[in-house]
């Protein structure tokens, strides 16, 4: 594997899409609008093959009543396929002005969806490519050595945290992305036969909370049984497994608290001037 990560629409689609087919009823559709809170859907036929999209925005400007998919759907449709950077499916989505890229394979079946959050969530996110090319040459640096990078399913129970608490309300939304294939990779260090973790133990103790067995990680391999300053500090802390880990059920994370303490002052500003 190469040393240099790039992010890739695949790591950031929807992989559990749902598609409609061109003889679906428009009034199912608002219907699954309603229950899924999508507002659009790749349209596939009789081969599970792409042929178009429908979104709220067709059925907005359009008569669907008493019709079906074909008599409102876009048939010119822009894909993307999955080994796409992540940087040139932005660029792409935004001087198309489209909001959703289905993602499709050399067959034209349906893999995915990337829409503008994923897109958003890849920026704030997107701490695993940068944080785990520079921690893996910090590594290097310090301990004088080569190390190899992979990216694998870790077996939770062989993790060893290293950070002391989590945040019950970001933990929330970790579930929520697992529960949707979407959470970004954990960084993990293996030195000897030990796998520390890193970067992400918000992800790690939701995957242990929905019973996951594994979890998608970068590794970076020591190939060496150094003893990490990381360790030392969790054994300090009486940290082994993930259940050592205080859950902080009064507090808000960080930046969720900044969220509402700007949130509030401007209700109160508003308030002061009524």
């Amino acid at each position: 594997m190469s040393n240099e990560i790039k992010s890739t629409v695949k790591d950031y689609m929807t992989k559990n899409v749902i598609t409609v087919t061109a003889d679906t009823p428009n009034e199912e559709i608002i219907k699954t609008m309603k229950k899924t809170k999508h507002d659009g859907y790749p349209v596939v036929d009789s081969n599970d093959q792409i042929v178009g999209i429908v979104t709220a925005y067709d059925l907005l400007l359009k008569d669907w009543e008493d019709g079906k998919v074909n008599k409102v759907m876009s048939r010119e449709v822009i894909v993307a396929k999955e080994d796409m950077g992540i940087n040139d499916a932005s660029r792409v989505m935004f001087r198309h002005g489209i909001s959703r890229l289905p993602v499709v394979d050399n067959n034209r079946h349906v893999k995915g969806i990337i829409t503008n959050t994923d897109m958003v969530r890849s920026h704030i996110e997107r701490s695993t490519p940068t944080k785990v090319n520079a921690f893996k040459e910090s590594m290097e640096q310090l301990y004088d050595i080569k190390t190899r990078l992979t990216r694998e399913l870790v077996p939770v129970d062989k993790l060893t945290p290293t950070q002391d608490r989590v945040y019950a309300d970001e933990l929330q939304g970790r579930m929520y992305e697992l529960e949707r294939g979407l959470a970004e990779p954990t960084i993990v260090v293996k030195t000897g036969n030990r796998y520390i973790l890193v970067d992400g133990h918000h992800r790690a103790v939701a995957s242990t909370k929905l019973g996951l067995n594994e979890i998608d990680s970068y590794v970076i391999d020591l190939k060496k049984d150094i003893k990490l300053g990381l360790e030392r500090t969790a054994e300090k802390q009486g940290l082994k497994k993930f259940s050592d880990i205080n859950i902080i059920e009064d507090d808000q994370h960080p930046l969720i608290a900044l969220t509402e303490t700007i949130k509030t002052a401007n209700i109160k500003k508003k308030n002061s001037k009524s």
